[in-house]
């Protein structure tokens, strides 16, 4: 694998998938718009390493944002090799062992399995080469980006964030923004689901400070299984050693008692005090497509930054999908598909998360039926479960139906089923936890969920159902939004983002499911927030220094010009 990131982007530029901007770029919005005209092309477009960022420091963004690049990253050439091990060192695991000798033969698994664990050294780290303490701490001097006009100021938006349960030890390594406040401070938004926030109310019970570190760069595995839904108290540097093939090593922080990665790029050290009051953070353009509207959130104190020589900063840009975000949720079903086989249910073949679905909003399961009501008890198995529980939108397909599918190939398949859908008989409402990022919940982190079983039907579910001329379903939309020229996909994107399934959506007398995916400012009183775009001034000046990037003829249009119609303020939310 990688010993940090300028080995990995040495590796991008020999596979033809990077391109280097020396032009000067302001990491104020520019970087950003730059990025999002890259990410929107077809197949995630190129990385883009921008060279002079006025900080000393590159930046480099859309590292992951396509398959190729995915499976560049975690160290294989398809994704499928991954979930490929995974089920091969599940069968071995749990194969029954009739003899003492097919005992044994467990042990060169178990020797590999201890040859994954990190390990923890006493000299310093390639990470710590180059020390700002003390006077000499200013977050100002990271080239730290500002993604969206609206945004409350500059995030580190690819931090890898440990802390560790003050009872156990057992280390968690997250993925939370971090807001800059000022040199010396940060927001630190872990969700009330989140780990990070478990070990703050843990820490908050105790009277203690909370150490926390945050790294950022060195082996893009790292990043990955930092954004991996790993169960509660299981190590990300496991799954990282896993997928590398070696063990990663740990170095000793310098103004608390953590663990980080040797070989990581930057090391930003502090604490976060669980006496201190919560502070105002946000508003953030975020991965929904629209904007995070601000919250109260803990502060992070910085004692120390540290960094390799020659470091390069990664950042990512969530916005309106597809992003880059859409291929590393790409590696996630691969990767943890045999595990939801293993624990949660077992005829399940497939799963897809369309991009137009931000992860959360949408997912498709394909599973072998064998029984009346089995898409229903799959529904419910997959929404207590894990990260899967804040699905809000289930679809479920018979194997036979969705043979050899992948993608964007459900589609066609979806599309030919729901002339079969029963609204009355055939959709399952429910109610359940959310993502908090989830605006259309009537509260936060809390919702309806809506399963659609487009299940082939059993003689005891009263087998097939009639197909239908038309389709059973519509959406109301807004006046603003029938006059747009949006696709298939981001019509689905903003459906899916504005609908809660309690509230929007019903069946009505004459058995058509109808969504009601208006904008809906008084149905929440946190506030409806805005759907993600760039200032038209940043635009403009982007296409006036085209030819001064070098990316090359023709000029890539912005994306945001397409979704302006459906800004309906100049603030994060309307």
């Amino acid at each position: 694998m990688y010993r940090n990131l300028a080995e990995y982007v040495a590796a991008l530029e020999r596979a033809g998938q990077l391109i280097r901007i020396s032009a000067p770029v302001d990491p104020e919005l520019e970087i950003a718009e730059l990025t999002d005209r890259q990410a929107k092309l077809p197949g995630g477009g190129r990385a883009l390493l921008f060279e002079n960022t006025g900080t000393g420091f590159p930046v480099l963004t859309n590292m992951m944002g396509s398959e190729r690049r995915i499976c560049m990253a975690l160290g294989v050439e398809r994704l499928a090799e991954v979930g490929e091990r995974i089920d091969a060192l599940f069968a071995e695991a749990v194969r029954p062992k009739k003899s003492w000798v097919e005992k044994l033969r467990m042990l060169p698994l178990l020797k590999e399995v201890a040859a994954w664990l990190p390990r923890e050294v006493s000299r310093r780290g390639e990470c710590q080469q180059v020390v700002m303490q003390g006077d000499g701490v200013d977050l100002g001097r990271l080239p730290v980006l500002r993604c969206w006009p609206h945004d409350g100021g500059r995030f580190v938006t690819l931090p890898l964030v440990h802390t560790v349960d003050p009872e156990t030890g057992v280390r968690n390594v997250g993925m939370y923004r971090m807001q800059i406040f000022d040199g010396r401070t940060t927001g630190m938004h872990w969700h009330r689901h989140k780990t990070g926030e478990r070990h703050y109310e843990q820490y908050r019970q105790c009277g203690e400070r909370m150490p926390v570190t945050v790294c950022l760069g060195g082996d893009p595995v790292y990043t990955y299984s930092a954004t991996a839904p790993l169960p509660d108290g299981l190590d990300e540097y496991l799954l990282a050693g896993f997928l590398r093939r070696r063990p990663m090593e740990l170095v000793k922080c310098l103004t608390n008692d953590l663990r980080v990665p040797a070989d990581c790029d930057f090391v930003i050290e502090g604490y976060v005090d669980p006496a201190e009051p919560k502070v105002i953070e946000g508003d953030f353009g975020d991965h929904t497509g629209f904007y995070s509207l601000k919250d109260l959130y803990p502060r992070f104190h910085v004692t120390c930054i540290t960094h390799r020589r020659g470091a390069i900063w990664p950042a990512t840009l969530v916005g309106v999908p597809p992003m880059e975000d859409a291929y590393i949720q790409l590696a996630t079903e691969r990767i943890f598909l045999a595990p939801i086989r293993l624990a949660v249910a077992p005829e399940v073949v497939d799963l897809w998360m369309p991009p137009a679905g931000v992860a959360h909003n949408i997912a498709v399961c394909v599973i072998r039926k064998s029984y009346p009501g089995q898409a229903l008890k799959v529904a419910n198995a997959l929404w207590g479960a894990g990260q899967m529980s804040f699905n809000k939108f289930l679809i479920v397909l018979s194997a036979e139906d969705a043979e050899g599918c992948t993608g964007n190939d459900y589609l066609k398949v979806i599309r030919e089923r729901l002339h079969c859908f029963d609204p009355a008989q055939d959709a399952l409402f429910s109610r359940g936890v959310l993502d908090v990022l989830d605006h259309s919940a009537p509260q936060t982190g809390f919702g309806g969920k809506l399963c659609l079983d487009l299940t082939r039907k059993l003689p005891e579910e009263g087998g097939e159902r009639l197909r239908r001329e038309r389709i059973p379903v519509e959406i109301v939309w807004d006046e603003f939004v029938q006059g747009t020229e949006l696709t298939f996909d981001e019509r689905v994107w903003l459906a899916a983002g504005n609908t809660d399934p309690a509230r929007d959506v019903t069946v009505t007398p004459e058995g058509v499911l109808r969504l009601d995916a208006r904008f809906k400012p008084s149905a929440v009183e946190r506030g409806w927030p805005n759907v993600v775009t760039m200032s038209a001034e940043v635009i403009d000046a982007v296409d006036r220094r085209w030819a001064e990037y070098g990316i090359g003829e023709p000029l890539i249009p912005s994306p945001s010009r397409r979704y302006l119609p459906l800004v309906r303020s100049d603030a994060a939310k309307l």
